[in-house]
């Protein structure tokens, strides 16, 4: 990676540590903690957010009947999901061991906490976990072929591209034979 390459992603992990930094000023205004992987709210939080709860009959009934007849729509992506999620995570479990790739922790991205906030109704809560499973899996699986495509060809594309995973920066100019032959052998020394 050169200098100025190396620099930059420097700048922009820094910017990325920043923008946590300001969400845990923002969350702290929310008066909760962390207690054992638990939130806890204070009582007086969690009586305010009770009161704000839309209870469920109304929900159901202020619903526009098109997103009703979408809801069999979209949870049916359960099915692709879970096999993905059986799918990566055996892939990941017979051959990262034999490439020598550490592992992707599942829990790492993958994580059900909205369900206890009590300002959220059940299909609210369900809804979320929903979401949190989906996108935290995407994450999962993710980071999962991103570990593989370094492992096996870090070779940037020739196009920009959308969306680029946190290796990429690490991958080898597109075209650079030499560099790639020297990533190549640094990988196999690795694996031996």
């Amino acid at each position: 990676m050169t200098d100025k390459v190396a620099s930059l992603v420097a700048r922009i992990r820094a910017l990325e540590d920043e923008l946590e930094d300001e969400f845990a000023c923002r969350r702290a205004a929310f008066n909760y903690r962390l207690e054992q992987n638990r939130v806890v709210f204070e009582q007086e939080v969690r009586q305010r957010h009770k009161a704000l709860q839309q209870k469920l009959v109304s929900y159901m009934v202020e619903a526009r009947p098109l997103v009703v007849l979408t809801a069999p729509v979209i949870y049916a992506v359960i099915i692709p999901f879970v096999l993905l999620d059986i799918f990566v995570s055996v892939y990941q479990a017979i051959c990262f061991p034999v490439y020598r790739i550490e592992k992707v922790r599942r829990a790492d991205y993958i994580t059900f906490d909205r369900n206890q906030l009590s300002y959220l109704n059940g299909l609210e809560k369900f809804n979320c976990l929903y979401c949190s499973y989906g996108n935290g899996l995407l994450g999962y699986a993710r980071e999962i072929a991103a570990r593989t495509e370094k492992h096996w060809c870090p070779i940037k594309h020739a196009k920009r591209m959308a969306g680029l995973h946190d290796h990429y920066s690490e991958f080898v100019e597109y075209g650079d034979a030499e560099g790639f032959q020297h990533s190549k052998d640094e990988s196999h020394d690795a694996t031996k």
